[in-house]
């Protein structure tokens, strides 16, 4: 996309007429066009779709003095001098493509925000797979160290509303994804973390490759201040191309050189800004090796922020995990079934299924060109059956009789025969677990929607 330097020689000294072209009548390019608008730029909004959804949104945004175009992209900007577009339009896409050929800079929303930010400073969270988890135990202590903060950008609230909020905010947990951070160009947040990198959306990106790259973006300032998980081979080896201040965080003092932020005896501990002993574990209410992960990532954000290590303990000791992120739905008959629905690839299949000792797996759904022999192999000491459902059952089930031929697999057409078929296998002691490793989309609406089926189903057996 080029170098900050070009980035920023592009950068439209004035708003006021700017033709723009948004893709993308979503939530993040609807609050682009709606921002843009507001700064007098000439909009025209362009989106693939056209159902009720699509209408319902285009009307709202031709209220508000757009012009906007459904049922597909054009091939290049038109008279646009500036595209900003959604983060689901892959980089191979024409319009894209046709943009880059003519000169004309395509930015994601995140970009548009940092260059609207005024005083409100960043901190960045990104990953495979915690960052949600990770950036609303920041948000909660931020808050609780006497900020005024939000969270925003993947986790849902647009980036460009919340620079825009009025008073401003003092400081903004930002999510991004690897399709935000591909299309983001000068974003220099004052601490950024790289939770893990394993392969996921390789066919988006076009390689496990492109996909690592993107996320180190976040690292790419100077000024930045770099946070990297000790305990994630990938996360390292991207760390050490990173022009900024390190700070490492990992739950073993002893695998590597110590880190900044660790785990010592039965307490999370700052040694990277003196901030000591934070929160003992017995106090916390999220279980788990990767959400002791987590925190120790949360903590290194904040305390680089300058939040108080005890309100870092405080908000910690308060927090718990959000829907559809290991939640225990029910326990009947001495069978825990446990909704992880929003671990959508393997490398979050696998932090979840490490969790337990024995385990029923519920799995499947859309695969995104991932392998499943790694997640197979290293769990196959605690499955005690598996029930496969989605377009990507197939694919599990080889890795399964590959890899763990003993393990009784059932295979579903729904939820509440995949409840129906756990519940058969399961025996008291066992945790029934929903960890999909796949996307939704070809089952269910989300990946919130597939988890609310999974804990209305358990509900109608316990009720």
């Amino acid at each position: 996309m080029g170098s900050t330097q070009a980035a920023d020689a592009a950068a439209p000294r004035t708003w006021a007429g700017l033709p723009v072209l948004v893709v993308g009548v979503g939530v993040s390019g609807f609050a682009a066009a709606r921002a843009l608008l507001g700064r007098g730029a000439r909009v025209r909004v362009v989106d693939a779709g056209d159902s009720d959804r699509h209408r319902a949104a285009a009307a709202d945004l031709r209220a508000l003095g757009a012009t906007v175009e459904l049922g597909g992209l054009p091939a290049g900007p038109g008279g646009a001098g500036l595209v900003v577009t959604s983060p689901g339009v892959p980089p191979t896409a024409p319009l894209v493509t046709g943009s880059a050929a003519v000169g004309v800079p395509v930015w994601g929303e995140v970009e548009l925000a940092w260059r609207w930010r005024g005083a409100t400073r960043w901190l960045a969270v990104t990953g495979t797979n915690g960052k949600t988890t990770t950036t609303e135990m920041l948000g909660a202590m931020l808050v609780a160290g006497g900020r005024r903060a939000a969270t925003a950008g993947n986790i849902g609230t647009p980036i460009v509303e919340a620079v825009a909020a009025e008073p401003p905010y003092d400081t903004l947990a930002v999510e991004l994804s690897s399709f935000q951070l591909h299309y983001t160009l000068t974003a220099a947040p004052l601490a950024a973390a790289v939770l893990n990198v394993a392969p996921d959306h390789l066919d988006w990106h076009g390689g496990a490759d492109a996909y690592a790259e993107a996320k180190a973006r976040i690292w790419r300032d100077p000024t930045t201040i770099v946070v990297g998980n000790a305990d994630d081979a990938a996360s390292t080896r991207l760390l050490a191309g990173a022009p900024g201040r390190r700070v490492l965080f990992g739950r073993d003092p002893g695998a590597r050189p110590a880190p900044g932020l660790t785990v010592v005896d039965g307490h999370l501990v700052d040694h990277a800004f003196g901030g000591g002993r934070l929160v003992a574990l017995r106090d916390l209410r999220v279980v788990g090796p990767h959400l002791i992960s987590n925190a120790l990532a949360a903590a290194a954000l904040a305390r680089a922020e300058g939040v108080d290590p005890a309100a870092i303990g405080a908000a910690l000791a308060d927090f718990r995990a959000g829907a559809h992120r290991n939640a225990e739905v029910a326990v009947i008959d001495g069978v825990r079934w446990v909704d992880d629905s929003k671990a959508t690839n393997p490398h979050a299949a696998a932090a979840s299924l490490a969790g337990y000792p024995s385990v029923v797996w519920i799995a499947g759904g859309l695969n995104k060109g991932l392998d499943f022999d790694d997640l197979v192999r290293d769990a196959r000491d605690v499955l005690r059956g598996a029930v496969l459902i989605g377009r990507c059952a197939e694919e599990i089930g080889v890795a399964l009789a590959r890899h763990a031929s003993d393990v009784p697999v059932e295979r579903a057409a729904g939820m509440d025969d995949a409840v129906k078929a756990a519940a058969a296998l399961a025996r008291a002691g066992d945790t029934v677990l929903l960890a999909p490793a796949a996307a939704s989309m070809d089952m269910f609406r989300d990946y919130a929607a597939r988890g609310d089926l999974f804990a209305e189903a358990v509900r109608a057996r316990e009720g």
